[in-house]
């Protein structure tokens, strides 16, 4: 069973029939002990960086998620669940994130044509053998809505980019934490290729 943690930050509902899609069973939830005990987690999300930490603390999520990377729950972060798990945002100065790991959430520069924010296809640069993309395309294109980017402190980590006003790291696994900026929910065949790729994780493999 799947669990995605629900904390009021948008982007559950579409996430949730992604799996169904694929078969998957999904719990939406905030409770604890159903969140410890799932085979894996996921932490979505669209938002202020700032209001969704807010949130987390309310519901007594912070915790709760430090308790699940540790037991080695396969995790996954996306869009802004990815920038969360790092240790701030330029989007809310001031507000530490999770600071599961290592690297700030930086804002986009501008660039004459470019909108931000980002929003649309655009094509990664898989490295470093990210267990999400086996079988998936170098070059294939995903769906990216943001005006942040990560940029992680550990390259090593980085299994995806991206180009956009600025090299994005698009992508990030470390043991048993996964996440991605863009979103694979919204990504047709390759998203759900990489959604299939998180499902089929168990602990030995992390």
């Amino acid at each position: 069973m799947i669990a995605i943690i629900d904390y009021d930050a948008g982007n559950i509902k579409s996430v949730e029939k992604a799996l169904e899609l694929l078969g998957e069973e999904v719990l939406l939830t905030r409770d604890p002990a159903q969140l410890l005990a799932a085979e894996k987690v996921i932490l979505p999300g669209v938002g202020s960086f700032g209001d969704a930490m807010q949130n987390l603390k309310r519901y007594g999520l912070v915790e709760v998620i430090h308790e699940i990377v540790n037991q080695g729950t396969p995790f996954l972060g996306i869009c802004l669940g990815l920038q969360l798990l790092f240790e701030s945002s330029e989007e809310s100065p001031g507000v530490q994130g999770l600071g599961v790991l290592k690297g700030k959430v930086l804002r986009f520069p501008p660039k004459e044509g470019f909108k931000i924010p980002h929003m649309g296809w655009n094509s990664l640069h898989l490295q470093n053998q990210g267990r999400l993309f086996q079988g998936i395309p170098e070059q294939s294109f995903v769906y990216f809505v943001h005006s942040f980017y990560l940029a992680a402190s550990d390259a090593s980590i980085v299994k995806a980019t991206t180009e956009y006003t600025a090299s994005v790291d698009a992508a990030v696994e470390s043991g048993n934490i996964f996440a991605c900026q863009f979103h694979p929910e919204k990504s047709s065949e390759v998203g759900l290729g990489i959604l299939k790729n998180f499902a089929r994780l168990g602990k030995e493999d992390c």
